[in-house]
C-alpha cells in the first residue's frame, strides 16, 4: 500500500512517512533485516540501492549506493543505534563518499522506523530526525520526501514476492 501519510515538521526538523501492510509484523520487519529484500526497495524505483555491507545488530554498520538511470552511483552508509526486533529500528543515515564511507563534517539524518500490529494488518512508521535546519532544506530541496514517497511504495511487491 502507498504511503497512507506524510508529515513535515519545519519546527521539529522532522519528516514522518505512515504505511499500513497487510502482512504479518515480522514480514515486514524482514523488509529491514534481510538486504537483498532492503534492496529491492531502498531508493525510488529509478535509483535502486546495492547493500554491500548490512551488519543488522546495535552498533552494526551498512554501506550502500544507489544507481540511476544513467549509470551515475550515490553512496551512503548507516550506523544501527537500537533494534528491538520486530518493533523499532533506529539508524544514523548519512552520505557516503566513492569509497563507501562518511563523507567528513556531513551531518547525518536519525532514522526512527517503528512497527506495530493494527487491526491485523502491520503499520510503519518512519519518522527521520534532522540534525539541523540547513540539512532539513538541503535534504528537502534534493527531493528527500518525493524520493521516500517512492521507496516506500515498492515494499508491497517484496513483501508479496517473498
Amino acid at each position: 500500500m502507498p504511503v497512507t501519510e506524510t508529515t513535515k515538521n519545519t519546527e521539529e526538523l522532522t519528516l514522518t512517512f505512515v504505511t499500513d501492510f497487510d502482512a504479518p509484523i515480522e514480514q515486514v520487519w524482514a523488509v529491514w533485516a534481510d538486504p537483498r529484500k532492503l534492496e529491492r526497495w531502498w531508493g525510488p524505483p529509478t535509483w535502486p540501492a546495492t547493500f554491500t555491507r548490512h551488519e543488522f545488530v546495535p552498533t552494526g554498520s551498512a554501506r550502500y549506493h544507489m544507481t540511476g538511470p544513467d549509470g551515475t552511483k550515490a553512496h551512503g552508509w548507516w550506523t544501527i543505534t537500537t533494534i528491538e526486533a520486530p518493533y523499532r529500528l533506529e539508524f544514523d543515515d548519512g552520505f557516503a563518499g566513492d569509497n563507501g564511507e562518511p563523507i567528513e563534517g556531513d551531518l547525518p539524518v536519525h532514522g526512527v522506523v517503528t512497527l506495530d500490529e493494527v487491526g491485523g494488518r502491520t503499520r510503519m512508521t518512519v519518522v527521520s530526525h534532522f540534525p539541523d535546519v540547513d540539512t532539513f532544506d538541503r535534504l528537502s530541496k534534493m527531493g528527500m520526501e518525493e524520493g521516500m514517497r517512492l521507496a516506500l511504495g515498492q515494499i508491497d511487491r517484496v513483501l508479496s514476492n517473498g
